[in-house]
């Protein structure tokens, strides 16, 4: 016996009815709509499709799609027929902010690791070489003679001690979505 592929590139099937047929408890003709996406063995996903959608709405989907893009379809359709069976109320809407919430929240997360990450690197900056001041502070004049003695390490060195050692961890100031 010789076997030839079906139009579209699919094997042809078995003797047995596809998923629908069986489901739907009808005889499968050999030009049925849909033996190509719903094998056999595939009854749970035809009936997820069926109890969402309906048969007859399915097949009317099928029937306008052009037939390349007719399993992508299809496998829409099983998808979003078993989102809106798990979550009636907002079937694929309801995973999709699920996981834009949890992208928000991991953006936020990487934010905070960021800013810490930059932090302990200025720090250890800090310690491995001394701040060089970006304005100098004025030169004393040392023409005339005072009977107060002046310091002048008050004078000539600027210590940043104050400004390194500061807490900045207040990470509520990072604005958060939802």
């Amino acid at each position: 016996m010789q076997v030839k592929a079906m139009k579209g590139g699919y094997e042809p099937r078995s003797s047995s009815s596809c998923a629908a047929c069986k489901l739907l408890k009808r005889r499968c003709i050999p030009n049925c709509i849909f033996a190509p996406y719903f094998r056999s063995d595939e009854c749970k996903k035809f009936a997820k499709v069926h109890k969402v959608f309906g048969a007859s709405n399915v097949s009317k989907i099928l029937v306008e799609v052009p037939e390349e893009q007719r399993e992508d379809t299809v496998n829409s359709l099983a998808y979003e027929a078993e989102a809106r069976l798990r979550d009636p109320v907002y079937g694929c809407i309801g995973a999709i902010a699920l996981l834009q919430r949890k992208m928000v929240e991991l953006q936020h997360d990487l934010a905070i690791a960021k800013d810490r990450l930059a932090r302990c690197h200025a720090a250890n900056a800090v310690f491995s070489t001394p701040p060089i001041p970006d304005i100098l502070p004025p030169f004393p004049d040392f023409s005339t003679t005072s009977t107060t003695s002046t310091d002048f390490t008050d004078i000539l060195c600027h210590t940043y001690s104050s400004q390194l050692f500061t807490s900045v961890d207040d990470f509520n100031q990072i604005p958060y979505i939802f």
